[in-house]
């Protein structure tokens, strides 16, 4: 099992993930197909394409964006080089993310020393999360960067040309927020997630100023920039993506979609299988996606924060059943909460013996932390799960 969080993550993918690519049957759209139906586009991923299945449902969002980065990238070099060789991918990358290192991106200065892999995982570790100040300000419980293609497109193009193109990067951005901005635009219906579906685009972007843009029409987008089939899928997708509303796509953007699939030359059976399947992806994983849940800030910490210690206690079952079968008082005590309530004292025994037994469990020590106590209840809560059915005579026939 790759853990994502711990150093040497990239080499235990690749001796877990071998020989996973068949280089004679793919081509851009059906490559690009793969990566849309992980979420990969969409800023929120749901699974990873990868031979063996990769399980995620314990991973955190910045854990799986990480180990979906490195797959998709490996995916592209694999496509576009012929070449399987994990090493020389690794090589490769590093320089790639060396050469669009941005002005004032101090993250290289860090990581001049220890191999390859090592500078590789401290690099996917910063790209994977957003602009941190932006976040702070508007949505601090959403970290992932919703842009991660862009890296892809970037490493596509210098894996062809040799060199990332004069800005790039830059142009990319601006044109993603422009069709984004453009889209909300032309949208008959204006939503309560628009404003922070553009602040979550707006935190995500490193090399350019959303505030810079202002696109008025279709014909001003400076489309000619981007002749590649990547980055004409990417910016009809999130086009797509910004004119979502319940699930129902209204005449008039349903024409403004259909004129810029065709001022990029896209055929009519993407520009429908975009919006078809653009609309089901939402659909089914609305109640999952950030952005579509701010409208309960605290609600939403809560449930993160629940996941988080409910994914951390999982990783961790053996080693805490273990510490809490062996501490016989705090079991008694944990036994008699299941038939009454306990006093102050026993509660307050069973803290203080819950947060030792967390001090000798690594990944638990977030429960140490100030405030960490508040987290315990979370942590009782999934106690009953964790210990055998005899631990609980409620469970008794």
């Amino acid at each position: 099992m790759i853990n994502p969080s711990a150093n040497g993550w990239i080499d235990k993918y690749f001796v877990e993930q071998t020989n996973i690519h068949d280089l004679t049957s793919i081509n851009n759209l059906s490559i690009y197909k793969e990566i849309r139906e992980t979420g990969f586009i969409y800023g929120h991923i749901i699974g990873i394409n990868s031979k063996p299945t990769i399980d995620i449902s314990q991973w955190k969002s910045e854990e799986v964006s990480k180990i979906a980065l490195l797959n998709v990238l490996y995916d592209i070099y694999c496509y576009s080089t012929k070449e399987t060789t994990p090493k020389i991918f690794i090589k490769k990358t590093v320089s790639f993310y060396e050469a669009m290192n941005p002005k004032g991106f101090a993250l290289f200065d860090k990581i001049m020393t220890g191999s390859q892999s090592t500078k590789l995982e401290s690099i996917i570790d910063e790209r994977v999360q957003t602009n941190k100040d932006i976040i702070s300000k508007n949505f601090s419980h959403i970290v992932t960067n919703a842009l991660l293609f862009v890296d892809v497109l970037a490493f596509h193009q210098y894996l062809i040309k040799g060199h990332i193109p004069e800005k790039y990067l830059k142009r990319i951005e601006e044109i993603i927020m422009s069709v984004v901005s453009l889209s909300l635009k032309v949208k008959t219906n204006n939503s309560a997630y628009d404003d922070l579906l553009i602040k979550l685009f707006e935190a995500s972007v490193r090399y350019s100023k959303f505030s810079k843009i202002n696109v008025q029409n279709l014909e001003s987008l400076p489309l000619h920039h981007f002749t590649n089939d990547f980055e004409k899928y990417y910016l009809f997708d999130l086009a797509s993506l910004a004119m979502w509303d319940n699930g129902k796509t209204e005449n008039e953007e349903l024409f403004f979609l259909s004129k810029l699939g065709e001022a990029m030359d896209l055929e009519d059976a993407f520009i429908n299988d975009s919006i078809a399947l653009t609309n089901t992806f939402i659909e089914l994983h609305q109640k999952e996606i950030p952005y579509f849940n701010y409208s309960n800030p605290v609600k939403h910490f809560y449930d993160q924060t629940t996941q988080n210690v409910e994914m951390l206690i999982k990783r961790n079952k053996k080693r805490l059943t273990k510490e809490i079968s062996e501490s016989k008082e705090l079991m008694l005590l944990l036994k008699k909460s299941t038939q009454q309530d306990l006093d102050s004292d026993e509660k307050k025994k069973v803290k203080k013996q819950l947060l030792d037994i967390c001090k000798s469990i690594p990944s638990l020590t977030i429960f140490l932390l100030p405030g960490g106590s508040l987290l315990l209840p979370i942590l009782v809560k999934f106690i009953p799960k964790l210990l055998p059915s005899a631990f609980n005579e409620n469970l008794e026939d």
